[in-house]
Parts: C-alpha cells; sequence; structure tokens
C-alpha cells in the first residue's frame, strides 16, 4: 500500500510538470497563430480606428511583451484564474464548466461503447479462429472493423444523420437536449439519452474497430500459451478457458491502448460535436478558435491536456487492478 501511494505521489509530480509544460507550449503556439482577437472585435463592431485597436489591446493585455503575458497567465492558472473571454465577456473557467459535463457525457458513453463492443467482438473472432470453426466470422467482424477504422469519423457521422434521422427518422440529429421542451426527471434523462445514441456510436465506433482487432490479436497469441494448453488438457471447456485465464491476460495491452486513446477521443469530440452540435467544449474550442478568442482557446487546451493525464492515471490504477503483480515491481 505504501508502495502504491508512492508510486502514486511520483506520478503526479511528472503529471504537473506535463501540464506546465503543456501550458507554455500551447500559449506560444497560439501567441504565435496569426490573427489578433482586437483587430477581430473591433472589425465585428465596424470600426477600425487605430486607437481604438489599441485600446482593446491594452484592455486584453495584449499590450504586453511575451514573457509578461505568460507570467500573468501562469499566475492565475496557479490560483484557478484561466482568464476572461474576449467574446462572450465572461471568466473562461465558467464557460468551461458549463461545457464540460456534456463533454465528459459523451466522452464516457462513447468510451463505455468502443470498449465494451471492441473487447466483445475480439474474443469472439479469436474464439471463432482458435476453434478452427465458424471462421467466416472472424473473418466479416475483422473486416467490418478495417472499414470502420477507414472510415472518417465525420463522414460517419453525417452518413449516421442522413440515415437514421433523415432517411428512418428515429434519432434526433442535432442537440442536446428538445428545444423548448422543458422536460424534467426522467423524461429529461430519456430525451438526453435519445440525443445521445447517434454522437455516441459516431464518436465511439473508430475506436471500436481499434479494440477489437487488438482485442483479438492478444487473445490468440495468449490462447497458445503453454498454461492454456495445459488448462484445456484438463479438460476445462473452451469457454471458461477464456474468460478465466486468457481473456484477464489479454486486456492488458487492451487498457493500456485505451488509456492512451482517451486523449484522441477528446480530439475527436471536437468534430463529433460540431457535426452534431452537441454543446461541450469541443464545440466550444471551434468557436473560439474561429473568433480568435486566445483566453477562451487556452483555456480549453489546458482543460483537456489535464484530463488526458487524468486518464492515463487512472489507467495506470486499472492496470495494477487488472495485474496485480505490476504492483509488486
Amino acid at each position: 500500500m505504501e508502495k502504491t501511494l508512492s508510486i502514486l505521489i511520483a506520478r503526479l509530480g511528472k503529471a504537473l510538470f506535463v501540464v506546465l509544460g503543456v501550458v507554455i507550449i500551447n500559449f506560444m503556439l497560439v501567441r504565435m497563430a496569426p490573427g489578433d482577437p482586437a483587430a477581430v472585435l473591433a472589425g465585428e463592431s465596424g470600426s477600425s480606428d487605430p486607437a481604438y485597436v489599441e485600446e482593446l489591446r491594452k484592455e486584453f493585455g495584449l499590450d504586453q511583451p511575451i514573457p509578461v503575458q505568460l507570467g500573468r497567465y501562469l499566475w492565475g492558472v496557479a490560483h484557478l484564474d484561466l482568464g476572461y473571454s474576449y467574446r462572450e465577456r465572461l471568466p473562461v473557467l465558467d464557460l468551461i464548466l458549463d461545457r464540460l459535463p456534456a463533454t465528459l457525457l459523451l466522452m464516457s458513453c462513447a468510451f463505455v461503447f468502443a470498449i465494451s463492443f471492441g473487447v466483445l467482438f475480439g474474443v469472439i473472432a479469436s474464439r471463432a479462429r482458435y476453434a478452427g470453426r465458424r471462421t467466416w466470422l472472424d473473418s466479416v467482424l475483422m473486416t467490418g472493423s478495417l472499414l470502420i477504422y477507414a472510415t472518417p469519423q465525420f463522414w460517419l457521422a453525417l452518413l449516421a444523420i442522413l440515415f437514421f434521422s433523415l432517411h428512418l427518422g428515429w434519432l434526433p440529429p442535432y442537440g442536446m437536449e428538445q428545444v423548448g421542451g422543458n422536460l424534467t426527471g426522467w423524461a429529461r434523462i430519456s430525451d438526453i439519452a435519445h440525443h445521445l445514441v447517434l454522437p455516441t456510436v459516431s464518436l465511439g465506433c473508430f475506436f471500436m474497430a481499434v479494440y477489437a482487432r487488438l482485442t483479438r490479436a492478444s487473445m490468440l497469441e495468449v490462447l497458445g500459451m503453454d498454461f492454456i494448453k495445459t488448462a484445456r488438457a484438463k479438460g476445462v471447456p473452451l469457454g471458461e478457458t477464456i474468460r478465466r485465464h486468457a481473456l484477464r491476460n489479454a486486456l492488458l495491452p487492451v487498457v493500456t491502448f485505451a488509456g492512451i486513446q482517451l486523449g484522441q477521443m477528446a480530439g475527436g469530440a471536437v468534430l463529433t460535436e460540431t457535426v452534431f452540435g452537441w454543446p461541450g467544449i469541443g464545440r466550444l474550442m471551434f468557436d473560439a478558435l474561429i473568433q480568435r478568442d486566445y483566453q477562451l482557446l487556452l483555456g480549453v487546451f489546458l482543460v483537456t491536456s489535464t484530463m488526458v493525464v487524468v486518464f492515463n492515471l487512472l489507467t495506470d490504477l486499472v492496470y495494477r487492478l487488472i495485474d496485480p503483480r505490476i504492483g509488486r515491481t
């Protein structure tokens, strides 16, 4: 227990340095990008007066040298102050916290969908291949996963809208809730779940295909090991051998890869939220990028980077639960 705690503290220390590095790099990259939020705001207000633009730059602190701006931003981040949105005229942290639950809901559902069906299809395919019967099932599942993997997420999302929303009319194509529905209780939960189906499947299908192929390869490798052959020689049924012996060992690389890809899922949420009009931080980041809202953009980058680091820490903990031997090394 003490060793696990010390390892966790060490990981947290490294995580803080990683987040600090990400904050500095993002700040410099955003400042190097073309475009001036003060000029954008002045142009939208119908004024191109240089004095007005300079006044806006002074108000936003853009007239200060880059090192001074960076120092002020780091000081604010240390005090959980992510700055002020140029466009929305609201604190960045408030805007992000307002949108973050929607993104976490979408990512959680997409991750559960991807890992559940990916592992399930991988186990079914590997069992069919290992048993030497119904190899057509293995071919169908792996070919389907490869096809899904090769399909861009935004294209899959658009096809899902065209087929399930416009053609069949089964699922809503846009938003998180029914506009003007004013629903409460279970009716609101059901409405959100109804709107959540298409974004979840569209975001999770790509990762499901990856997990299915990875699970199949890992399962076939484990099923060829000596302890599996010994269990089979003792008369242990194939299904029990897979559940009790093979699957737990085969899940180790899947869990590792899934933890790494959670960060990619956060990036994929930007496209998914934009296509489906999902009110999350991905859509917020897209709007901030178009509007040159530096502070809001940096705030979203910081939150998503922190999420990736936290996901990797949780992956390490889950890894130790699956294989307790890791905690003794």
